[in-house]
């Protein structure tokens, strides 16, 4: 790539700043990783003016799903256009001052941790990586890249067999292997590994035991969090109410309030931050349910507790979002106050 990122930074980026370093931080997403197209889902390309905008906001950080299927032939070579173009968005949110994090997003949902699958997923993972972290290797080391995300087996969404965590945790070696075969900065980049499906209990029980890597104190752990369903995502459901000011307990659910938040983020602490793992919390969001117009308040209140709870815990808040906060063009606040509940929550002592 004759494109090269490189930029002066009065400290270098490590496992012991990354968190002040990032947080809070914010999700780019139904963009790069569309299908068939970047614009397919509704966004347009990203702009310098966007990633500006987000930083002048208060994110410190950007995570960038990247999809590559699409792009690459049935070798899984990655068509320079694409590899170059992601390395402009990098440059682009670099430039801005953001901390970027680069992935392997959803991409058509190939690379499912099964015995009879692990061989191909393998190659396949094997070769994007070490496409793009070649392309990437002259990116200071306020990029980081992420191996993988959500991989689960198709619409399995139980804790997971020990035969898809095992091969999951494979996934995870091949790829700290393959950037790191790939030398120069990619010797000691920080790299970011994930769970299965980035479960928080699955991380727990499963992901204890980090890929072996040779560089020394460099990997992260990447979970999410979308609880509880009902209230966050399932737009079908009559839950429209979150939290200690919840008033209706019809319209509220039995768990995953205030107290499951806090267990949630103490045993990823425990597990990974206090064995000097940071943990990135990589997406989070609500999807309000039109017909209950009052439930942007309760939105409110679980965006503000699960970030000032995240960060409590020592945890990286990456909020997800797919073009409802900024525009995409401009940079322009599109929700300001929102904006404003999620970076002042994770600015509080």
């Amino acid at each position: 790539m004759a494109l090269i990122l490189s930029f002066a930074l009065a400290i270098s980026l490590s496992t012991a700043n990354v968190v002040q370093e990032m947080t809070p931080g914010i999700n780019i997403g139904n963009t790069l990783e569309a299908i068939p197209t970047e614009t397919s889902w509704g966004n347009p390309a990203p702009t310098l003016a966007y990633f500006q905008g987000v930083r002048a906001a208060g994110f410190k950080s950007i995570r960038i799903p990247v999809a590559y299927t699409q792009y690459s032939d049935s070798e899984f070579k990655i068509k320079p256009s694409w590899m170059a173009h992601v390395v402009d968005v990098v440059g682009m949110a670099r430039k801005a001052g953001l901390v970027a994090m680069v992935n392997v997003h959803w991409d058509g949902g190939w690379l499912e941790p099964t015995y009879a699958q692990e061989k191909a997923a393998s190659k396949k993972l094997a070769a994007f990586w070490r496409q793009i972290a070649t392309a990437l290797q002259n990116s200071d080391d306020r990029v980081l890249f992420a191996g993988t995300n959500e991989v689960m087996v198709k619409g399995d969404y139980s804790q997971p067999k020990p035969e898809y965590a095992e091969v999951q945790n494979r996934f995870n070696q091949v790829f700290v292997d393959t950037v790191r075969a790939t030398g120069g900065k990619n010797t000691n980049r920080l790299l970011v590994v994930q769970s299965f499906n980035t479960n928080i209990d699955s991380a727990v029980k499963f992901n204890a035991a980090m890929p072996h890597d040779s560089a020394k104190h460099a990997l992260l752990m990447e979970v999410h969090h979308y609880a509880p369903y009902n209230f966050v995502l399932n737009e079908k459901s009559t839950i429209w109410q979150w939290g200690k000011n919840a008033t209706d307990p019809k319209a509220t659910d039995t768990w995953g309030n205030e107290d499951y938040v806090d267990a949630q983020f103490q045993s990823v602490k425990t597990t990974f931050g206090d064995r000097g793992v940071p943990v990135i919390l990589g997406e989070y969001c609500v999807a309000l349910k039109p017909n209950y117009p009052g439930m942007a308040n309760y939105r409110d209140d679980w965006m503000r507790y699960v970030t000032l709870s995240a960060v409590s815990h020592g945890i990286i808040p990456m909020v997800w979002d797919t073009g409802q906060l900024f525009d995409r063009s401009t940079g322009r606040q599109k929700q300001p106050e929102l904006i404003k509940i999620i970076v002042q929550a994770a600015h509080t002592p």
